[in-house]
């Protein structure tokens, strides 16, 4: 073969790769993820998501409202049996699902008022597949005001597999969500998520 014919399909290989890789990138985060100020999408323009127990055999019953730039839900967890009830909201990242690239940033930072129950925010990966996402606990606060909680992605944990790195390169949404192991209720605020 012709070596400038050879060096041209070479160039355009390497053209065609480059450009290939460059799609798979995720995009990058944003820095503000939800601030309620909108009832029915997060501050990035996506519907927010609810899901819960139910479809697992489980009868929590969770109420959702948006007032003020406030998110407020509650409810009564009541878990299926043998496992743990929940109650979460998800907010997406993009539109389509995929993942974005928030390794710019150090973790989760959320203005949030913790009334009653247990809530924790996790960092859905794409590479997580069973659904036990690096997640962390947010724990309530004495008085009546909203405080401010950084989570850093170093300190989420999974709660049923093997510890991995969470790969914050591949992070398609947050979740926050109400748990518990037996019948009880939940009650908290949230007027702010973003990344920090």
């Amino acid at each position: 073969m012709n070596p400038f014919k050879q060096l041209i399909r070479s160039s355009i290989a390497t053209i065609l790769i480059a450009g290939s890789l460059q799609m798979l990138q995720a995009a990058e985060a944003p820095s503000q993820v939800d601030d309620f100020s909108n009832a029915n999408a997060n501050s990035l323009g996506l519907p927010r998501m609810h899901v819960d127990d139910t479809s697992a055999g489980g009868k929590t019953a969770p109420t959702y409202k948006i007032a003020d730039g406030v998110f407020s839900a509650k409810g009564e967890i009541v878990p299926p049996r043998g496992q743990p009830g929940w109650a979460s909201t998800v907010l997406l990242l993009d539109p389509q699902g995929q993942a974005v690239d928030a390794s710019q940033y150090e973790g989760i930072l959320l203005r949030v008022r913790v009334n009653k129950g247990n809530l924790s925010i996790s960092a859905n990966s794409t590479e997580i597949t069973n659904f036990d996402y690096h997640a962390a606990p947010i724990v309530r606060q004495s008085g009546s005001d909203f405080h401010e909680v950084k989570i850093p992605f170093a300190s989420m944990k999974r709660a049923w597999s093997e510890q991995t790195r969470l790969n914050t390169k591949t992070i398609a949404s947050l979740s926050l969500t109400a748990f518990s192991l037996q019948k009880a209720s939940f009650d908290f605020e949230i007027d702010e998520v973003r990344f920090y």
